[in-house]
């Protein structure tokens, strides 16, 4: 009887684990065992190795160098530029060989430990930054680029919005003025953002969500202030549009596409061996994300959450530039749109899994960094320009909020506790 009990007691426990991992939006039993039985495609080679000996070695020989064979320069202000870089470097150099791998093994485990490393000193500037005032904080840039530490001439989108003028010698010069950089910025990081985020509806609320957003701050930022085609034609149907419809079609294909890897040099051909080295820089293995917004409210707050966050470091994006005085063309601004792709990337799996995966009970490493990035980058604006941040909104855009958002909380309270 206490066999037939034990059986019963192991069935019992086999259905209530099979009906747990069934309720989940990914196998993530499955991808836990690939990541595990992953070695380098089948070809061990030099760049699947850790080497911190030789790391070390060749970290000592060049400190060595410096200390006793280099030529000693009496510029202070050289040697404190060159001496704060040596000092990011090692620990970049450090990072990459010690931290956990990320949540991705293409191109290379340790491309994601350098992003997670970078996001780190990224953050450490930031919070440096914040205990200065706003001229300090200015004049450090100038450290990296003497052209900075200027008032920005903000360039005016709203104004005459006619489509069409007719009194005017090109009655398309409206429309030609509005089309400038921003606009394959927009399309193609529409596209990136649907790759990381993977969903057509959670993207479409963010695209819609900032155009709204444009509208509520526009008399605190001159750039707001657009034309409403621009709006709503250029921005969110055409530029947003299209770069998610593409994004899906992406996605589509790399669900699809069957994944088996062979070893580089396993290939009988260079032609292959060259196709095997492009294909490096492709997904491992791919996963879908079904996010289930309002299949339990906890998920649907954190869903709230993500989208919050994804607002906030849009939005951070335009008052930064507006208070530290970066050009938008500048290398800084397309640097950092360019580095929160690739920690949104990390961060947005490593979150999908805390909220899918009932065996993940710690929020990722990334996912904690950029947080803390996106709030540290708003406190440094709520505190540089206060007087900008804080302008009252209009009385019309009040409202408007107000009752969107006890909408939102009447739906909530529906959705959860009433018609649950």
């Amino acid at each position: 009887m206490a066999a037939v009990r034990e059986t019963n007691g192991n069935a019992g426990g086999d259905s209530e684990l099979e009906r747990l991992h069934s309720s989940t939006a990914h196998d993530w039993e499955t991808e836990r065992r690939i990541r595990k039985d992953f070695h380098d495609d089948g070809t061990l080679t030099f760049f699947w190795r850790a080497h911190t000996i030789l790391v070390l070695v060749l970290f000592s020989i060049i400190l060595i160098y410096v200390a006793l064979f280099e030529e000693p320069t009496q510029d202070a202000d050289y040697n404190t530029k060159r001496g704060l870089f040596a000092v990011c470097l090692v620990f970049l150099l450090f990072g990459i060989i010690n931290t956990p791998d990320g949540p991705f093994i293409r191109p290379h485990p340790v491309f994601w430990r350098l992003i997670l490393c970078m996001s780190i000193l990224y953050e450490l500037a930031l919070v440096f930054l914040l205990f200065q005032n706003v001229q300090d904080a200015r004049n450090l840039l100038l450290n990296i680029d003497g052209t900075l530490g200027h008032p920005l001439p903000e360039k005016d989108y709203g104004g005459n919005c006619l489509l069409y003028d007719s009194n005017h010698t090109d009655p398309w010069h409206n429309l030609k003025d509005k089309i400038d950089g921003f606009v394959p910025t927009h399309f193609f990081g529409w596209w990136l953002k649907t790759l990381i985020l993977r969903d057509w509806w959670l993207c479409t609320v963010l695209s819609i969500m900032f155009e709204l957003l444009e509208y509520t701050f526009e008399h605190q930022l001159p750039n707001f202030s657009e034309c409403w085609w621009d709006h709503w034609i250029m921005d969110a149907f055409l530029c947003n549009g299209f770069g998610i419809y593409f994004g899906m079609k992406t996605l589509n294909y790399l669900s699809m596409k069957p994944y088996h890897w062979r070893g580089m040099w396993n290939m009988p051909t260079y032609g292959g061996m060259l196709k095997r080295l492009a294909q490096q820089f492709t997904p491992y293995s791919w996963t879908d994300y079904d996010w289930k917004p309002t299949s339990s409210l906890k998920r649907w707050l954190s869903m709230l959450g993500v989208i919050s966050i994804f607002l906030l470091a849009e939005l951070n994006t335009f008052y930064l530039k507006f208070v530290l005085w970066i050009p938008p063309e500048h290398y800084l601004c397309l640097g950092r749109l360019v580095f929160f792709l690739f920690m949104g990337a990390a961060a947005m799996r490593e979150v999908f899994q805390y909220l899918d995966d009932p065996n993940c009970k710690r929020f990722g490493r990334q996912s904690w960094v950029i947080a803390a990035v996106i709030i540290t980058e708003f406190l440094i604006v709520l505190k540089f320009d206060w007087n900008t941040v804080t302008k009252p909104l209009p009385k019309p855009i009040a409202i408007f909020w107000i009752v969107g958002l006890l909408c939102l909380l009447l739906w909530t309270v529906l959705k959860f506790y009433i018609l649950k």
